[in-house]
């Protein structure tokens, strides 16, 4: 048993662990620097070999982790199968100085589809901090979806309108009073789906809230400061809390688990994509020199319950295991 502790001492402890861990942080957004520009040739060069092949990120979002896969729902799944053709995967503030590494673009790449309009979909994602919080954060992106085929039953749509509605107010407390607020928590409250359409996450914002590139400098700029008076031994007050973050900014998010998806694609799915191109074959003892990808087998989708993604691209065998169960509410 720990006896006569000096909190003077465990606070200068704790201080020192604080530029430490500041120090810490330097270095891994070094090593994501470094790490991107060894891969970037690697990158181009597997997007050259992967044009060749048809179906291939279906594939690979078909072998996704539990935790984006939960998110695919058979009608994506569909759509997945029938025009999805690219993925991107870009850190457009890497060389940024005001920016940050961890920032992250996700194009998708879709072909002619009976579903929207739009070939690209890009979805920005900015790392931000205010005093209290750091994270991701994007703007919704609009989906032009054609008449009936929206799968996410206008929730896109409602955030794209309060985004451009929040944009014209100063105060974050004002946004609660707009209509396009009170539309987008109506909605959510009233959806009677069990899981989002993997679309909605288009629509994500943040799993705290909107922070702005102003707040977020703002921020650095007194953390950078907080660590420079640590580093002297000087003593330093702890940030005051945000008065109006007693707001529950999440009764708007329409994808609370954005963040964490953009993420699981960014850092995992996109870097090990050929990794899981093959576990799409291996894991049924395929033989690579016989698969013919672009035989497709339309009796594979006569279940209203089940989606077969990889009968749906033509390259399931007969008898191979449904991977996309229908949700129940």
């Amino acid at each position: 048993m720990v006896e006569n502790i000096d909190p003077e001492e465990v606070l200068a402890r704790f201080e020192e662990l604080s530029v430490l861990e500041a120090e810490f942080e330097d270095v891994e957004l070094e090593l994501i620097r470094k790490s991107n520009a060894l891969n970037a040739p690697l990158w181009k060069k597997r997007t050259e070999v992967i044009a060749k092949i048809p179906h291939f990120w279906t594939l690979v979002f078909e072998q996704a982790p539990p935790e984006l896969d939960s998110f695919v729902l058979p009608s994506d799944a569909k759509i997945f199968a029938e025009c999805f053709e690219s993925l991107e995967v870009t850190r457009f503030e890497i060389d940024d100085p005001k920016g940050s590494p961890r920032s992250v673009s996700l194009k998708f790449g879709f072909g002619d589809n009976e579903y929207f309009e739009d070939k690209v979909l890009e979805k920005k994602f900015w790392f931000r901090k205010s005093r209290d919080w750091e994270g991701l954060v994007s703007e919704p992106v609009k989906i032009n979806w054609k008449k009936g085929q929206d799968t996410t039953y206008g929730l896109t749509d409602a955030a794209v309108k309060l985004a451009n509605a929040r944009k014209k107010v100063g105060s974050k407390a004002k946004e609660t009073g707009l209509p396009e607020y009170k539309k987008l928590v109506s909605m959510i409250e009233e959806s009677t789906e069990a899981s989002p359409s993997f679309f909605a996450w288009f629509a994500f914002v943040s799993d705290y809230r909107w922070v702005s590139a102003e707040e977020s400098e703002q921020a650095e700029k007194e953390d950078a400061e907080r660590l420079e008076k640590l580093k002297r031994g000087e003593k330093v007050e702890e940030p005051e809390d945000e008065d109006d973050d007693t707001i529950d900014y999440q009764e708007t998010e329409v994808f609370p688990q954005g963040g964490e998806i953009a993420t699981l694609i960014a850092e995992d799915l996109w870097p090990s994509a050929i990794k899981y191109y093959k576990q799409s074959h291996e894991q049924d003892g395929d033989d690579f020199s016989d698969i013919d990808v672009e035989d497709m087998d339309e009796d594979d989708d006569e279940s209203g319950d089940e989606i077969d993604i990889r009968g749906l691209v033509g390259k399931g065998q007969a008898g191979s295991p449904p991977t996309k169960r229908q949700r129940k509410a």
